[in-house]
């Protein structure tokens, strides 16, 4: 698939850009390839430098209360050091690293609300910077992550909305300044102690941390509070695994050791936060290569926010289309590709490098 657009022009008779994708949709870890075709305008120009980033939104906090930001948080060099002649055309080639902890924006060819993630190209004319428009672009789930979300929609969780927040999550490395969070309505089995279960995936090239935060409702001797549990899954496992049955225990273990924190009643079980099968630990199984990337194995679990900022259809084989969105409990919960259409409106307002 090949998305063009016409990214702007540089004033009265300036070059032109036309940003071209080869295919909008990646993974986390993989890349995104195209080119930069510039072509001159009435006169010769000097430019410095073309640039492309991936961008999206964050909410952000301030004293005024939450907002969403413009945040770049990747950035690559196409060319340095050009002299575009009059009508001149250029074609610049580039590739692009997605980085690992890129958020998911589509399952099954879905949009997933509240996500929206572009690439923005920029031609910097000598004496002036023109920051154009954007290309949208897709980023679809690794294997272990796409059975991940699979397991939250068989176990009866319903998919509420994603965004992004600015912040680090205690006791994990993360290179983004911001994570991600899908949230759900829990499933019917936990609807009667929980009111939200929120899903976070850190990962990187050996795997992914996943985090779940519920929402607990609150009961006749305290008040309702938020309760983490952290697990860790390896690339290598997406398809050795009983993903429903692990969710599930990754659930009921957190729940559970919460529970016999405040009541003095242990279950049993292990605490949260501890991986649990061989999968976690350093003896799991040998690394395969997928996606030109070797995997392996890897093994605190609350959010803290900056408070003064405070193997799936995707990549184009969507067949399984609404029908899969609704059997990972997706249905009602996506959007058209039109939700690029306004972003990018605040470019000037809020971006960050």
């Amino acid at each position: 698939m090949v998305f063009k657009k016409m990214l702007g022009a540089f004033g009265v008779g300036g070059p032109s850009v036309d940003t071209v994708l080869s295919n909008p949709n990646t993974r986390p870890g993989l890349s995104l390839g195209g080119q930069v075709n510039l072509t001159g305008g009435s006169h010769d120009v000097a430019i410095d430098h073309v640039t492309v980033g991936l961008v999206t939104r964050v909410e952000q906090e301030n004293a005024g209360g939450e907002y969403d930001a413009f945040v770049e948080f990747h950035r690559a060099q196409v060319a340095g050091g050009l002299h575009l002649r009059e009508g001149q055309h250029l074609s610049l080639p580039f590739q692009v690293p997605v980085p690992w902890e890129t958020p998911v924006t589509s399952v099954y060819g879905q949009h997933l609300h509240g996500m929206t993630m572009g690439l923005r190209t920029e031609v910097a004319v000598r004496g002036a910077v023109d920051k154009g428009d954007l290309d949208p672009v897709y980023v679809h789930p690794l294997p272990v992550q796409e059975r991940i979300l699979e397991a939250f929609g068989s176990l009866g969780f319903q998919f509420k909305g994603a965004d992004l927040e600015r912040g680090h999550i205690s006791g994990l490395h993360q290179s983004l300044p911001f994570y991600q969070e899908i949230e759900y309505f829990p499933a019917p089995r936990y609807a009667h102690t929980v009111n939200e279960v929120e899903l976070t995936f850190v990962t990187n090239e050996h795997g992914v941390d996943v985090v779940l935060e519920f929402d607990k409702r609150g009961g006749f001797l305290f008040g309702g509070h938020d309760t983490y549990g952290r697990y860790h899954a390896a690339h290598a496992d997406a398809d050795r695994m009983d993903w429903a049955a692990q969710v599930d225990d990754w659930v009921r273990q957190a729940l559970e050791q919460h529970h016999s924190r405040h009541t003095g009643h242990g279950y049993g079980q292990p605490a949260y936060g501890q991986p649990t099968h061989a999968y976690g630990t350093p003896g799991g199984y040998p690394p395969p290569v997928y996606g030109h990337a070797a995997y392996g194995q890897g093994g605190g679990h609350y959010k803290e926010e900056y408070h003064h900022e405070r193997r799936g259809p995707g990549m184009g084989a969507v067949a399984a289309g609404v029908v899969g969105g609704a059997a990972l409990g997706f249905a009602g919960g996506m959007i058209a590709d039109e939700v690029f259409d306004s972003f990018g409106d605040d470019e000037d307002g809020g971006d960050e490098g």
